[in-house]
């Protein structure tokens, strides 16, 4: 493709993992504003990131303009940016709730806006982020987007911009629940004589194997759990307890809770 100018707005967590993705691939041109200048400085130092030092400069620079500040500093950033957005001007979000009509609401009609919906494992280059497009969004627009954000790990594409609070669930609050999973193997995995530290090395290279034969898409999870369990044996044992705890049910109402919450913040 050409050289496409990106650039982003607020260089927080998400923005840098995203950017140091980026800085690897060729035809790319990265440039940044924050209102910390030392935060951009620093970006600048580590990457190929060109510091902008307004919102006026950047929109003049990108053509690509991704929103990585906080929800509650959104409008305000809308309203120094709208003065300049441009036909040619695409806007990536990554601000959990705001929706795509509230951006356009507050800048025009035509905007074209894609919110995007990345997680920690990004700066890993293992994220999973969700994307879906606003009114005035393409086709052309949504791939780009999908390439952009492949460059941490991978996308999928909703259909509906209602599903973002599902997606927000279970991708975005997600990295917590594995977490929260891991450490618990550890605590038993210690209780049972291990090290910590090698209880922790078990615990995290199997959760990752587990997840890449998950993603290989040759077994359902249900037909995996069928493979590795014999009946007698230990798996069925720790299986057993898990069904009478109802751990399934558990975690199925954690997702509820996260999407439900979601869509309060919203409001």
């Amino acid at each position: 493709m050409n050289t496409l100018h990106t650039g982003f707005i607020g260089t927080g967590r998400i923005a840098k993992a995203l950017i140091a993705g980026l800085a690897k691939k060729e035809n790319i041109t990265l440039c940044g504003y924050d209102t910390l200048p030392a935060a951009i400085e620093s970006i600048s130092e580590a990457y190929p990131v060109e510091a902008c030092p307004s919102i006026e400069a950047l929109a003049g620079k990108a053509e690509v303009i991704v929103l990585s500040v906080k929800p509650y500093q959104i409008e305000g950033v809308l309203g120094e940016l709208k003065p300049f957005l441009t036909q040619r001007h695409l806007i990536l979000s990554v601000a959990a709730g705001i929706s795509s009509e509230f951006i356009r609401q507050h800048t025009n009609e035509k905007t074209r806006v894609i919110r995007v919906m990345p997680n920690t494992p990004a700066f890993a280059g293992e994220g999973m982020t969700a994307l879906c497009r606003g009114a005035a969004a393409t086709d052309e627009d949504i791939e780009l987007a999908g390439e952009l954000f492949r460059a941490i790990g991978r996308t999928v594409v909703l259909d509906s911009e209602q599903l973002m609070d599902a997606a927000t669930a279970v991708s975005g609050s997600g990295p917590a629940y594995m977490f929260h999973i891991i450490a618990s193997l550890v605590e038993g995995g210690m209780q049972c004589g291990l090290s910590r530290e090698d209880a922790l090395l078990l615990s995290t290279q199997t959760m990752l194997g587990a997840a890449k034969m998950v993603l290989s898409g040759d077994r359902s999870p249900e037909e995996l759990i069928r493979d590795v369990t014999t009946p007698g044996g230990t798996t069925e044992a720790g299986l057993q307890v898990m069904d009478e705890r109802n751990i399934r049910q558990i975690l199925v109402d954690t997702v509820s809770a996260a999407a439900a919450r979601s869509r309060e913040l919203k409001k």
